[in-house]
Parts: C-alpha cells; sequence; structure tokens
C-alpha cells in the first residue's frame, strides 16, 4: 500500500511540475503575459511536440489525468527530461499519439 501511495504522490508531483512548466514556455518567448503561454493555445491546454518531426499538438489540460497520457509523459521525461527551457517532446509515433488522443476525447 505504500509504494501505490507513493506512486501517486510522484505522479502528482510530476503532473505539477509539467503544468508549472507548461505555464512558463511561453513568458521565455514574449508570448501572452496572463497565461504564459503562445497566443495560438486557449486557456486550458497546452503544446507538445511528437515523433520525429516534432510536429505541434494542443492538448488539453484534463490529458494529464489519464494513465495512457502519463505513461507518454514517464517515457519522455526518460528520454529527454524535464529542463524549464525544452518544450515538452513525446517520444511516440504521430499516429501513435493521434490514436491515443483521439480515445481520451
Amino acid at each position: 500500500m505504500g509504494a501505490k501511495k507513493l506512486s501517486k504522490l510522484s505522479q502528482a508531483a510530476l503532473l505539477k511540475q509539467i503544468l508549472k512548466r507548461c505555464s512558463s514556455l511561453g513568458k521565455k518567448h514574449g508570448y501572452d503575459d496572463i497565461n504564459g503561454l503562445p497566443f495560438d493555445v486557449p486557456k486550458g491546454h497546452f503544446p507538445v511536440y511528437v515523433g520525429v518531426n516534432r510536429t505541434r499538438y494542443i492538448v488539453p489540460i484534463s490529458f494529464l489525468a489519464h494513465p495512457e497520457f502519463q505513461l507518454l509523459l514517464r517515457h519522455a521525461e526518460e528520454e529527454f527530461g524535464f529542463h524549464p527551457d525544452m518544450a515538452l517532446t513525446i517520444p511516440c509515433e504521430e499516429v501513435v499519439f493521434r490514436s491515443l488522443t483521439s480515445m481520451l476525447r
């Protein structure tokens, strides 16, 4: 039971870190000062870059609550780490990402 609680705590910490990073992305690039995101990112969403071509997708923050999306984030952390000045990049094929996100909507 203790390991499960620790896992949930580490997931919560990871999600907070991602949200904090996403809200600070725009500040470094001179974007919207109110929400810290580029002007084309609606409130309640954040940008991710997917695949070898780093195609940009705008996804709802609610995706962070889905275990399948969290798995993608863990893979991203393992491969790239989370750096405050780096865009969130998901290391999977675009077709897989689109398939997963279409199921989460």
